[in-house]
């Protein structure tokens, strides 16, 4: 059977329909499987069109809740991530992957992806503690007022300075705020760290850097991959959206001042 090209006959539209079902009914499907999941019905929509992905978890859902396999259901999606794999295995990437190996090295490529956002500047964990590269950060979104910013934390800030930078998020911008017709400003954390382990990045849409466990030592903060293909650095923006998505908002001072200091 022929995979639907459009995305309004993707898959996941399909068996929806053949239900019935409204996407705010496949949300209340979600939620009842997991327990709650922050997804709304623009997600899901996103979802069938094949312009989001869907991550682990909620196909896990979206499988058992339609009764079909992760194949037939999200087909539409995963042709993009063929291609790209093809891409990188038989033609090669102009830029391809750098390990990125000393503190000041990657503090450098950090500082370096923040600097090359224009549109999207997406963050994921709860251990950054270096002021300069959170002041650039700071910077950089104040400059550039249309920057989308999504920061994503895995449990509770480790450092008293993480949750101060997030306050200086807030004040700097106001989630609320729709004055370019769409929000500026993402601030969640992911509670459950065995469903959504705990992770490390920074990616604009041009590109990314990934910690990875230090090459030197094992209480060392040094290593991590660059990845200065745009494919790359959006899949890792993307991603972030993802956890977002299912994440407790923190985007009131109340909800991040409420935050425990691990350390």
């Amino acid at each position: 059977m022929e995979v639907p090209t459009s995305p309004s006959e993707s898959p996941l539209r399909l068996a929806r329909r053949h239900r019935n079902w409204t996407l705010e009914r496949v949300v209340s499907e979600i939620d009842s499987h997991l327990g709650g999941s922050g997804v709304t019905a623009s997600l899901v929509s996103a979802w069938e069109r094949g312009t989001r992905r869907t991550s682990p978890r909620y196909r896990a859902a979206l499988c058992a809740i339609y009764g079909q396999p992760p194949e037939t259901l999200f087909a539409h999606q995963d042709r993009g991530r063929l291609t790209f794999a093809l891409v990188d295995a038989e033609q090669g990437l102009n830029n391809p992957a750098q390990v990125v190996c000393g503190f000041e090295q990657l503090q450098a490529a950090m500082v370096r992806v923040v600097g090359s956002a224009r549109t999207s500047l997406a963050i994921v964990g709860s251990r950054s503690r270096d002021r300069a590269y959170l002041a650039t950060i700071v910077e950089v979104l104040g400059m550039q007022s249309r920057l989308v910013h999504w920061r994503v934390l895995v449990g509770p800030p480790h450092r008293q300075v993480l949750q101060d930078h997030l306050i200086r998020l807030l004040d700097l911008r106001d989630p609320t705020d729709r004055t370019y017709g769409m929000q500026t400003l993402h601030l969640g954390m992911v509670e459950d760290q065995l469903r959504e382990p705990e992770r490390f990045f920074v990616a604009s849409e041009s590109q990314a850097v990934v910690t990875i466990p230090s090459l030197t030592a094992a209480s060392n903060f040094d290593t991590g991959i660059l990845l200065a293909h745009p494919l790359q650095a959006r899949a890792l923006v993307e991603h972030a959206k993802q956890l977002y998505a299912g994440s407790t908002k923190l985007e009131t001072l109340g909800a991040v001042e409420a935050l425990p200091v691990l350390r």
